[in-house]
C-alpha cells in the first residue's frame, strides 16, 4: 500500500509548512479547519510533517491545534501514475494515429508500455478501437479521460458511486486509510515573524547584557515528561558470579589480597613456589614473556638466598632438585600464570611480622596462560584462591573448608582426586558434576603447602597452609548453562546476553535463573 507521503508535496521544507501555516491563520479569522484542506503545489502536505511545526508554535503559545481522525480514500502508485501521465487505455488511444491503417500491435505494445495489456482491453470495451489491416485503429475522434478524472476527484476528497469506488480499489488504484490532520487557531502570542529561541545562556550573553534581548526555549514541566532515561550499565555474568563469591569470602572472615598487577617476575611466580626452573610450565609453550622491560630484580635478597638453596641443596626435610639455580632465570618477567604470586608474596609479608598471626587470604583476578582455546580452556582467564594459614592445619581441615565453601557457591557435588603440585603435597585436583556437558568437570585445584616453599618464607614450623584455586570462568558455565567457556568469553561472546542474562543467587539450585 502507498502510504500518504506519496502524494505529499515533494521538497517541502519545515519552514515553508510554517510559513503557510501562519500565512493562512493571519488570512481568516476563524483559523484553519483541517489542515488536510491545505496543499503546496497542488500536493497535499505531508500530516507528520505539519504535526512537528504545530509542535513546534505550539510550544511559544503563537497557535493552539487539536486532532483530528478520519478515514481517507489515498491514491496508490498506479494512480498517481495515472493522474500525472493518463490513463492506459487512453494512452493506447493516443498511440494509434489518426489515419484508416492504424498501427500493429507491435510497435503500438513498445510505445504504451507495461500498462499495454490493460489498455488495449479496457479501449475495445470503450468501443474507442478496432481491428485493422496493420493491426489497431481509432474508432472514434477522440475520448475523454474519466478514470483520470475520477481520480483527481478522489484525490481532492470527493467520493464517487460505491461501484465505482470498488472497481478502482479492485485495480489497486485507492485504498482506504486511516489519517490524522489538524485544527488550528491562533495562540495567545500569535505572530507571523518567528524568531529563532536559544537554548541556553552563554557567558558571553551574561558579561555583554544580550541575554535581554534573546528570546529563551522554554524547559518542559509537564507531567509524565521525563526526558530520555540514561541508559544503565550491565555486568557479564562473570562479573556477577565474581561478587557473590567475593561476598562468601568476606562473610567468612577473609582479607582480600591486592591482585592489581598483571605481570610479575618469575621469582614470585614459580621460584617462590617451589617450582624447579626446568619445569616444562616455565617454558614460552605456557607462559607469556615480556620483551621489554624483560627482567625485574626487585625481590628480597635474604630471602631470595634461602629459595637458592632449598632448589639446588635442598633443606627442611627435603634434597631440593639439585640443580644450579640461576638468578637471571628468577628476573624474568612473565604474565602471571596463576594468582598464587600474589599468595606467596603475601605470606611472605606475614612471616615478617613479629608475632605469627593466624590469616585468611582471598584474591579473584585474571591470569594468562599460553594455552590452546576450546570449550574449556582460554588463554586469559579469571583465578580465584583462598589461603588459609593457622597453627595445626592438616588435610581434613582442607576438605572441609572447601565442601561448606562449595555448598555456598550452590554446587553441592563435588569430588577430590589425587595429583601433583610442586608446591602442595598432598594435592588434590576438585570435580564438580555439570549437567550440560552430562559429566564431572575439573574446576579447581587444592593442597597444603610444602615445608620447601614455607619454611624459607620465615613462616614458624608448626604453622601449615591450606590453599585452593579455581576458574571463575567453569563455575559460572555451570551456573548460567553454557556449554561452551568461548560463549563466555572472549571475541564469539554475543554481548546482548550481557544485558539479558540474570542476577547470579549462588544459595539457589544450579543452572539457570528463572
Amino acid at each position: 500500500m502507498q502510504s500518504s507521503h506519496a502524494a505529499s508535496a515533494p521538497n517541502v521544507s519545515p519552514a515553508d509548512i510554517q510559513l503557510l501555516l501562519l500565512d493562512s491563520l493571519d488570512r481568516d479569522l476563524v483559523g484553519i479547519p483541517d489542515t488536510a484542506s491545505l496543499s503546496i503545489a497542488a500536493h497535499p502536505l505531508d500530516q507528520l510533517q505539519v504535526l512537528s511545526v504545530l509542535n513546534a508554535l505550539s510550544s511559544r503559545d503563537v497557535v493552539t491545534f487539536s486532532f483530528i481522525e478520519t478515514e481517507r480514500w489515498i491514491l496508490l502508485d498506479e494512480a498517481l501514475e495515472i493522474v500525472d501521465s493518463g490513463s492506459p487505455e487512453v494512452k493506447v488511444f493516443n498511440a494509434i494515429p489518426a489515419n484508416q491503417d492504424g498501427i500493429s500491435t507491435a510497435e503500438l505494445q513498445s510505445i504504451v508500455g507495461e500498462s499495454y495489456k490493460f489498455g488495449q482491453a479496457a479501449a475495445f470495451k470503450n468501443k474507442w478501437i478496432k481491428k485493422s489491416s496493420l493491426g489497431l485503429a481509432r474508432n472514434v475522434d477522440s475520448v475523454v479521460d474519466a478514470t483520470r478524472a475520477d481520480l483527481i476527484a478522489i484525490r481532492d476528497g470527493s467520493i464517487l458511486p460505491d461501484r465505482t469506488m470498488a472497481d478502482y480499489k479492485k485495480r489497486k488504484l485507492i485504498d482506504k486509510k486511516k489519517t490524522t490532520s489538524y485544527s488550528v487557531q491562533k495562540g495567545p502570542k500569535f505572530t507571523t515573524t518567528i524568531v529563532k529561541e536559544e537554548t541556553d545562556i552563554t557567558q558571553d550573553m551574561v558579561a555583554t547584557g544580550d541575554w535581554k534581548n534573546f528570546q529563551f526555549k522554554k524547559y518542559n514541566f509537564a507531567p509524565g515528561v521525563t526526558g530520555v532515561a540514561p541508559r544503565g550499565g550491565y555486568l557479564h555474568p562473570l562479573m556477577k558470579v565474581r561478587e557473590e563469591f567475593r561476598q562468601i569470602f568476606l562473610e567468612l572472615g577473609f582479607t582480600e589480597m591486592p591482585t592489581n598487577k598483571f605481570v610479575d617476575s618469575s621469582f614470585w611466580n614459580f621460584d617462590a613456589l617451589f617450582q624447579p626452573q626446568q619445569h616444562p610450565a616455565r617454558d614460552a609453550h605456557d607462559t607469556f614473556f615480556l620483551k621489554d622491560p624483560a627482567t625485574d630484580d626487585k625481590f628480597p635478597r635474604d630471602y631470595m638466598e634461602r629459595v637458592k638453596q632449598v632448589h639446588s641443596h635442598g633443606g627442611y626435610g627435603s634434597i631440593g632438585y639439585g640443580y644450579d639455580w640461576k638468578k637471571e632465570e628468577a628476573e624474568k618477567l612473565i604474565l602471571r600464570t596463576h594468582t598464587t604470586a600474589i599468595s606467596s608474596n603475601m605470606l611472605y609479608k606475614l612471616a615478617q611480622e613479629k608475632e605469627f598471626r593466624p590469616a585468611k587470604y582471598f584474591s579473584i583476578d585474571r591470569v594468562f596462560r599460553n594455552e590452546t582455546t576450546d570449550a574449556t580452556h582460554l588463554a586469559e582467564f579469571h583465578q580465584l584462591e583462598g589461603v588459609v594459614a593457622d597453627r595445626g592445619l592438616a588435610l581434613g581441615d582442607l576438605i572441609g573448608v572447601l565442601h561448606s565453601f562449595f555448598q555456598k557457591l550452590g554446587i553441592p557435588r563435588i569430588k577430590f582426586k589425587p595429583a601433583f603440585n610442586p608446591y602442595t603435597e598432598p594435592s588434590m585436583e576438585i570435580f564438580s558434576w555439570h549437567d550440560g556437558l552430562g559429566k564431572w568437570v575439573e574446576i579447581g585445584n587444592s593442597g597444603m603447602f610444602r615445608p620447601e616453599m614455607l619454611r624459607p618464607l620465615g613462616l614458624p614450623e608448626d604453622v601449615s597452609v591450606i590453599a585452593w584455586g579455581l576458574g571463575l570462568e567453569r563455575p559460572t558455565m555451570i551456573k548460567y548453562g553454557y556449554d561452551d567457556i568461548r560463549e563466555l568469553l572472549g571475541h564469539k561472546v554475543n554481548i546482548d546476553m550481557v544485558q539479558k542474562n540474570p542476577i547470579c543467587r549462588l544459595d539457589k539450585k544450579m543452572g539457570r535463573e528463572l
